[in-house]
């Protein structure tokens, strides 16, 4: 079986949205719901890549609120422009089913699988 490739936004959607100047002076909190999804595809063999808003010289802040929390990932992507986002992908005309799919969730209400 192919693996699914999850590109998932990090502020309000795995940790509870905050703005900017806070991130340093406040700590990141967990959306429950959220974490376990990540954890199950993780599991399963999928990647995840976690994409955010988040300027380039909070990286390292960033990984270490990933980190402390236990938020499995295996790519980030910083500094993407907070307007909607598009993903974009081929079909292959033999294969039956969607290879782009959006999912927009309620910000601070998690994943729920």
């Amino acid at each position: 079986m192919k693996k699914n490739t999850y590109f998932v936004d990090i502020d309000g959607t795995i940790f509870v949205y905050r703005k900017f100047e806070t991130y340093k002076e406040t700590d990141a909190i967990v959306i429950p719901s959220s974490k376990t999804f990540l954890q199950q595809v993780y599991d399963e063999g999928h990647m995840i890549v976690l994409t955010t808003a988040r300027p380039e010289e909070l990286k390292e802040h960033t990984l270490y609120e990933l980190h402390k929390n236990n938020i499995p990932f295996h790519r980030l992507i910083m500094g993407i422009e907070r307007g909607p986002r598009y993903l974009i992908n081929d079909m292959d005309p033999n294969k039956p089913g969607e290879r782009a799919i959006a999912i927009n969730v309620t910000r601070d209400g998690g994943i729920q699988s």
